[in-house]
């Protein structure tokens, strides 16, 4: 499949079926977050792999948009080793190296046939606080995934698109 078509399919999931996500391709997903591009490289990422019964009702405790997905990727980052701009006081890294790489974890799993949703609507602080994480250590998403229950798709959002003369400015 082309990244083009890649992009394509991929839309946010919020109805997942109990159908279990093999260790493999967790791993393949997870191998893909790995390999993303970060500022200078220093990899600030954590991944926090979310998937017995016990890690989903604490995570449903601070956040009720689980979709009763069967596996979380809690993307965290170690602002300890996140790159700091020197040229922009308070400019830090780490929520963007975060992103980059829930977005190549989401990619990755459109493209081994699992569905996925970025989630955002959740307190970091008591994410922290239930998951006992160093204070160091930043909640910046949480992706669920499994696969889609049957009857259902994309929102109906999902295909409203600003036109790209909206979006794109040339200088």
């Amino acid at each position: 499949m082309s990244f083009y078509d890649l992009t394509v399919k991929r839309f946010s999931t919020r109805s997942f079926s109990d159908k279990i996500v093999s260790d493999e391709d967790i791993n393949k997903i997870i191998e893909c977050g790995r390999l993303s591009p970060t500022a200078k490289n220093l990899q600030p990422e954590i991944i926090y792999v979310i998937k017995s019964d016990y890690g989903m009702s604490k995570l449903k405790k601070v956040c009720n948009m689980t979709y009763n997905a069967p596996i979380c990727l809690m993307v965290c980052a170690d602002k300890n080793i996140s790159w700091k701009n020197e040229l922009e006081d308070g400019y830090d890294s780490y929520e963007m190296d975060a992103t980059i790489v829930a977005t190549h974890m989401m990619l990755e799993a459109t493209d081994l046939g699992i569905n996925s949703v970025w989630v955002r609507m959740f307190n970091s602080k008591d994410i922290s606080k239930e998951f006992d994480l160093p204070s160091n250590i930043v909640p910046v998403c949480l992706i669920m995934l499994g696969y889609i229950k049957n009857g259902f798709g994309p929102s109906k959002l999902h295909d409203i698109r600003k036109n790209i003369n909206e979006i794109v400015r040339y200088l």
